[in-house]
């Protein structure tokens, strides 16, 4: 069995390369790549595995614990992260602030934790610099007080813990899918039918590790619930479409990969917008200067974890999708 560094990739990864022997057939192949990367403990090849970063002869494995097959695998691996991300005076628009937590109106742009590509500029070094050192310690320090995530190109409410108590109770409400979390999407076409319930399970995409999928076997069950509040274009031909989306599970990327498994992927999204819009709705996105996808956290609604308060915070659509939307009305009929 042999090793070596082949580079770096566009992410900054390091690239390293095992050559598993015929003698390495039948044992675990984590077990196996760990022998030839003292570097790295299994521990930390299993995560790479699962995150899509280990390859064996250009396919993407999925599980640690299956048996050698002799070839080339390739072991991506990330750059390592700041042990602690720098607190930034970066501008909140904060929707409520007390003692145990805070929910912030989150413009687009704005990665929530740092991450490769991302490493500053994040929604934590705002918060950091905003709330000191009363942030929760559970996310560990690269991610205090986060909770939850919306994607960097997603704007929108976002609800961040102040205290370990605060922390607990919310993590609790989003475990049990008791949390109200409206999006409101611009979407590609108008899905059909105009109301209804999106469910299939989530997992990465063996084609791209990138990107999530809707898989049949496997995955993280998921589910979204649409409503398509208004139709753009002609009653016979609809162009466009602004789409109320209600999470019952929270994925990673679930509407945009829910919205695109039936054809109507959010306008101007980079990773699940296959196919071109007509050109009318094109030229409304030209106009309108939108440089992400069409997804909005337009609501959150939950129960405060210490008082037992009844909380509900709206964001309206920020400019850059409600210029989007005026154009998208120009192009109807009705």
């Amino acid at each position: 069995m042999a090793s070596e560094d082949l580079g770096l990739e566009d992410d900054g990864a390091e690239v390293l390369t095992v050559e598993l022997s015929s003698a390495a057939a039948g044992k675990r192949v984590d077990k196996m790549l760990a022998r030839s990367l003292p570097e790295l403990s299994r521990a930390r090849l299993q995560a790479l595995i699962s995150e899509g970063r280990v390859r064996r002869d250009g396919a993407p494995l999925r599980d640690g614990s299956v048996k050698a097959v002799p070839g080339l695998y390739e072991i991506s691996v990330p750059p390592p992260q700041p042990a602690e991300p720098a607190p930034e005076a970066i501008p909140l628009t904060v929707l409520f602030e007390d003692a145990d937590l805070i929910v912030i109106d989150k413009p687009p742009g704005m990665a929530v934790h740092p991450a490769p590509g991302s490493e500053t500029g994040t929604l934590v070094n705002a918060l950091l610099h905003h709330c000191g050192d009363s942030l929760s310690g559970i996310g560990g320090v690269a991610r205090p007080g986060i909770v939850h995530r919306i994607d960097k190109d997603t704007s929108g409410v976002i609800v961040a813990a102040k205290t370990d108590a605060a922390h607990q109770g919310l993590s609790a409400l989003f475990a049990a899918h008791d949390i109200e979390r409206i999006y409101i999407a611009l979407t590609r076409g108008s899905p059909w039918p105009t109301r209804g319930t999106i469910e299939g399970a989530i997992a990465r995409s063996t084609n791209d590790r990138k990107k999530m999928a809707v898989v049949n076997s496997g995955g993280r069950h998921a589910i979204t619930h649409y409503a398509v509040e208004r139709a753009f274009g002609l009653p016979d031909k609809r162009l466009a479409a602004r789409v109320s989306c209600q999470l019952e599970t929270g994925r990673t990327h679930q509407i945009r990969v829910h919205l695109a498994s039936k054809g109507t992927p959010c306008l101007g999204d980079p990773v699940y917008g296959s196919g071109s819009p007509a050109t009318p709705v094109r030229e409304a996105l030209a106009a309108s200067g939108l440089q992400r996808q069409a997804l909005h956290a337009a609501v959150l609604g939950f129960k405060h974890p210490v008082t037992g308060e009844a909380l509900r915070f709206e964001s309206p659509l920020p400019a850059d999708m409600a210029r989007l939307e005026e154009l998208l009305a120009a192009l109807s009929a009705d």
